[in-house]
């Protein structure tokens, strides 16, 4: 196997970063699913979803010089949430670029937790363009939500904590939209004998496009699942796949709602669309086998989104 950008002991450094300053998430059995079939659910995880490990993780790494700039990023809606948290925690000034139509519920708990949002951007598609004046407007450092060896290391603790309780697990299911938790999570596993497997919808295939072309390019992002939608994905998150040799695999819009239905009403894990996506490519048979560890990565959905699909037939 080709060498991954991050490695197991990055990955094991980071834990000890983060220690004691977030929570050790559940393993779940569900064996409606199977009696070899888990859930990891990160959904309780601290602001609601897995981002806070890579964020406290980058954070850490700043010096007082940098810290005192503030730092900045641009997110759907958790990694704003999880910077606006850890910048609290750190007593450092966060700005987030979001986009108009971007989740309220998300875009209320960024600024809740202190974050100041800037929604000039349209949509997903060019909010990295107006990062990147916003940054070399204000000198802020980049936290960047998927497409950074720290944060991946701090997403990567996720697949400690999975090998911890399962250590004889087979597969992994994560979902995948600029591929930071997939590339932490693989690094984490490090083992042939373990398959990492990134799940993306079909209406927001950044990582596939890239796998396909070789390089990392744009995508119109455009799923329910909007923690998914990044307009590309990182090239680390493509270095890891062409390392695993493993294709993304899609699920389709109603393939993701009866993932999340199914998290609702059976496992009673109140997630988000894009935290269902593992179950969902499970539950359509995309992959079947095995010791399986599903990871349920957020649970910050707007209430007429939840109703709207948990309605539906």
């Amino acid at each position: 196997m080709e060498s991954l950008p991050v490695g197991r002991e990055d990955v094991e450094r980071a834990a000890g970063v983060i220690a004691g300053r977030l929570h050790r998430t559940p393993t779940l059995s569900c064996r409606t699913l199977g009696p070899d079939v888990f859930l990891k659910a990160e959904l309780f995880q601290r602001t609601g979803s897995f981002k806070p490990r890579g964020v406290l993780t980058k954070l850490a790494s700043l010096t007082a010089e940098e810290k005192a700039r503030g730092v900045i990023a641009a997110s759907a809606g958790n990694h704003a949430a999880a910077l606006a948290f850890g910048g609290a925690l750190e007593g450092i000034d966060a700005l987030v670029v979001m986009y108009q139509g971007a989740s309220e519920v998300k875009l209320r708990a960024a600024e809740a937790y202190g974050a100041t949002i800037d929604l000039e951007a349209t949509g997903p598609g060019d909010v990295f363009e107006r990062l990147d004046a916003l940054q070399n407007e204000t000198g802020r450092v980049l936290v960047h939500p998927f497409d950074d060896h720290l944060v991946i290391a701090g997403q990567g603790t996720v697949g400690l904590e999975i090998l911890e309780d399962n250590p004889d697990v087979d597969r992994i299911l994560v979902p995948c939209g600029g591929g930071g938790l997939f590339s932490g999570i693989a690094a984490a596993a490090e083992r042939a004998d373990i398959e990492v497997v990134p799940v993306e919808p079909e209406n927001s295939r950044a990582l596939h496009a890239a796998f396909e072309s070789g390089e990392t390019k744009r995508v119109e992002a455009r799923s329910v699942a909007d923690g998914l939608n990044a307009p590309f994905a990182g090239e680390l998150a493509l270095a890891s796949a062409r390392a695993l040799g493993v294709e993304p695999v899609l699920v389709t819009e109603d393939e993701l709602a009866e993932g999340f239905r199914f998290l609702y009403q059976r496992a009673k894990l109140a997630c988000e669309p894009a935290g269902a996506a593992a179950v969902a490519a499970l539950l359509a048979g995309k992959v079947e086998g095995g010791r399986t560890v599903c990871v349920v990565s957020g649970g910050n959905v707007a209430a007429h989104t939840a109703a709207g699909i948990l309605a539906s037939p």
